[in-house]
């Protein structure tokens, strides 16, 4: 960078982080900080929680990993990306079932009342993990606007980046997140706006919406992986589900339908950000973003940042808000050494700056962000069956356990290379994806329904025993 261009990127970072402590409300209490209620206990208004589920989905490592896939596949590419944002309303809707048919009060709550103290323990770990990778993988989206990996910019960038958002965090909770989503919301919507207005006059627009052909090898495979994990994919981001439970829920139902259609569009028009650099012969070289940024000029690459700095500080701050929520609220109530009453603020506030520090630590050793969506998406497809078909059961920790690990074990098989040829659909580059989501969402739904069919099969015995 130029003294321009540091003068112009990081004068922004800086004005960013100030702007929004300055802005983010101050959390009084623990409804508040947790919940996301003001300071008279009101929920969060149906547009509000809109704009919060539509921006806090929008990660920074999304809309790069849209651009990525446009660039690679053309429309195909970006269509199999955006399609994630239609498991928004389908979990909408499923938690809309669970609260008016359970009553509960969380996914923890409905999954230890049908399957068990262990099953909610399970599944606490697995969006953990999930909640971890959101710190890295935004964060390092950030910092390479500012540097290459190994670059003491790219590492400072992504550091000072983190340290606003975890000071605006501390300063509301979950309510400060929901208010600060509204402005990015807003500020994201106008450079992705701008964006699009530098790369379509370029580019005829009906090349750029044919780019791309729908066969299983030419992008085609993901688009159908998208699909098959939008049943399992949203339930294990807390950062999605706990919005399931501040508001009314009809009214959480029509935020979660309309936010889940916005960002499906949102996500499609980034994409042709990629799109444009296949059709100009742009090197992407993993950020196709930064690259055509680059081409463009630097109001262009500047455009780029901050719809990447607001998409990522959106994401940040919800992850640091589920994570305490998780293991402040949810963590000790499960383990029954906790009452309904909510803990203090200072257990949450420790939480989100221990995460702060360890969650970016896989950024110093360096991965693949596209990588942290599409295998942890395939490690917890045997969630898919015990949200879609719990009403088949009352009583079953069976049921979960056989689901959710076989969909565990295929997806680390997946990840160390264990699952046999064979399993393949098509010859393109997400051939195995496919085909162990396909085949294993079969399985896993096979080991949901085996305790259920056993306990038939002996109620039937016995009776007819008793009969004889």
């Amino acid at each position: 960078m130029n003294i321009t261009e540091a003068s112009l990127f990081w004068g922004f970072l800086l004005v960013y982080g100030v702007v929004m402590y300055v802005l983010s409300p101050k959390s009084r209490n623990s409804e508040s900080f947790y919940k996301g209620a003001d300071d008279q206990g009101n929920p969060v208004s149906q547009w509000s929680l809109t704009a919060s589920i539509f921006i806090s989905w929008i990660f920074a490592k999304s809309v790069t990993n849209a651009a990525n896939l446009g660039a690679t596949y053309g429309v195909t590419g970006g269509l199999a990306y955006a399609s994630y944002w239609l498991s928004i309303p389908v979990a909408g809707y499923i938690i809309y079932l669970i609260r008016t048919q359970t009553g509960a009060r969380s996914l923890q709550d409905f999954l230890t009342s049908r399957f068990g103290r262990f099953a909610g323990l399970a599944f606490a770990a697995a969006i953990l993990i999930r909640l971890y990778n959101e710190v890295w993988s935004n964060t390092a989206v950030v910092g390479g606007y500012f540097g290459l990996p190994g670059e003491w910019e790219y590492y400072v960038a992504a550091m000072v980046f983190t340290a606003f958002t975890l000071a605006y965090s501390l300063k509301g909770g979950l309510r400060s997140s929901i208010f600060t989503d509204v402005i990015q919301t807003f500020v994201f919507v106008f450079f992705l706006g701008a964006v699009l207005f530098m790369i379509i006059p370029v580019n005829e627009t009906s090349a750029l919406l044919s780019e791309g052909e729908f066969r299983l090898n030419a992008g085609f495979d993901l688009l159908l992986v998208a699909l098959l994990q939008m049943f399992s994919y949203p339930f294990h981001d807390p950062v999605l589900t706990d919005r399931g439970f501040v508001n009314k829920e009809k009214t959480m139902l029509k935020s979660f339908v309309v936010a889940g259609l916005l960002g499906f569009v949102a996500v499609f028009l980034f994409s042709l950000v990629g799109v444009h650099a296949r059709l100009n012969g742009i090197e992407a070289m993993g950020n196709a973003p930064a690259a055509v940024g680059q081409s463009l000029g630097l109001a262009a690459l500047f455009f780029m940042s901050v719809v990447m700095m607001t998409s990522a500080g959106s994401t940040l701050d919800s992850t640091f808000t589920s994570l305490a929520k998780s293991l402040a609220v949810d963590l000790p109530r499960l383990a029954k050494r906790a009452t309904d009453r909510l803990p203090g603020m200072r257990v949450g506030a420790a939480v989100m700056i221990v995460f702060a520090v360890i969650g970016n630590l896989p950024m110093f050793a360096g991965t693949d962000i596209l990588k942290a969506t599409t295998i942890s998406g395939t490690m917890v497809m045997g969630l898919a069956p015990v949200f879609l078909f719990y009403g088949f059961t009352r009583w079953s920790p069976w049921s979960f356990h056989l689901s959710f690990w076989t969909g565990l074990g295929l997806g680390l098989m997946l990840a160390i290379g264990l699952i046999p040829a064979g399993w393949a659909i098509g010859d393109g580059n997400y051939a195995m994806l496919l085909g162990v989501n396909a085949y294993g969402f079969l399985i896993c739904t096979a080991g949901f329904f085996l305790p259920l069919a056993l306990r038939l099969l002996v109620g039937k015995s016995l009776t007819a025993g008793e009969a004889r």
